[in-house]
């Protein structure tokens, strides 16, 4: 089993690197961060079921994030031909560093895997509902657009809202906003939550959960420790001396901070209604 106390002892050691606009970034929306991390669907995810149906949820958070850095990739390097140096150098290592690490990070089985793929592979592997996530990346394949591709997928309405928030962020064209968006909306709790879960499973059963155990390992190894402060870093160096850069990305973190506490609103109903359905099943 993973160490998840290290989690706790990263995020300080991140905390102390924090450049000085940003931690007062961090405590302007302190408030909102905080309603997420108590949300009160980590306390109703309390059974394999739950945690399978909550994962069902997340799964739409982790191609979330995946967009928002292919997103700064885009703007703060080259990715087209002819190519031609774009953008601050040190910016453009930063993005193109977490980029490696999160699209082709070691997969534990001697090849490499985007996140994303890790969780798929992890939903898959222990039974998690993946069809609508499936169906969904089929139809961005086949070159339909996002709002198409989830009338094809049909997935939470949560879902939904959701991932066309995060095509909204991308498609404002303001870089601060869509690296604040990348750097503080993201949950502080969800890895935790996932083990307390994990531990309860009978060791003869966690087989059933390797890929899931190693897709949190990764997550928390390069996350806390790497690609936080570094998010740190590029929003520092992106807003600088700019008021109205500081502004943007203080309200995109917490409009996006909002918009994943609607998506756990989601996933809290959709318990709620398995819980409901266990109970009138043991009438």
């Amino acid at each position: 089993m993973t160490s998840f106390w290290l989690a706790d002892r990263n995020r300080s050691e991140a905390e102390d690197r924090t450049p000085p606009r940003v931690r007062q970034l961090q405590d302007n929306i302190e408030d909102a961060r905080q309603a997420l991390i108590s949300h009160p669907v980590y306390a109703r995810v309390n059974s394999v079921e739950s945690m399978h149906v909550f994962m069902s949820f997340h799964i739409w958070a982790v191609w979330d994030f995946m967009c928002l850095l292919k997103g700064l990739q885009v703007n703060l390097s080259c990715v087209e031909v002819p190519w031609y140096p774009k953008g601050d150098r040190k910016l453009r290592r930063l993005v193109n560093e977490i980029v490696v690490a999160e699209e082709t990070d070691e997969d534990g089985r001697g090849s490499y895997s985007a996140h994303f793929e890790l969780y798929l592979d992890a939903m898959d592997q222990c039974g998690a509902d993946a069809e609508s996530v499936h169906a969904f990346i089929d139809a961005l394949r086949r070159g339909e657009d996002v709002a198409t591709a989830l009338d094809v997928a049909s997935p939470p309405e949560g879902a939904r809202a959701f991932s066309l928030d995060t095509c909204d962020i991308l498609a404002s064209g303001s870089i601060p906003s869509i690296a604040a968006a990348f750097t503080f909306g993201r949950e502080d709790v969800v890895p935790l939550m996932f083990q307390e879960i994990l531990d309860q499973v009978k060791e003869s059963e966690l087989a059933g959960y390797d890929r899931f155990i190693y897709y949190l390992d990764r997550h928390i190894a390069v996350d806390a420790d790497e690609h936080g402060p570094m998010a740190f870093e590029m929003i520092d160096l992106l807003c600088g001396d700019d008021e109205a850069k500081w502004a943007e990305a203080e309200a995109a973190a917490r409009g996006h901070i909002e918009s994943r506490i609607r998506l756990w609103d989601s996933a809290l109903e959709a318990i709620e209604r398995l819980d409901q359905a266990r109970v009138r099943k043991s009438a």
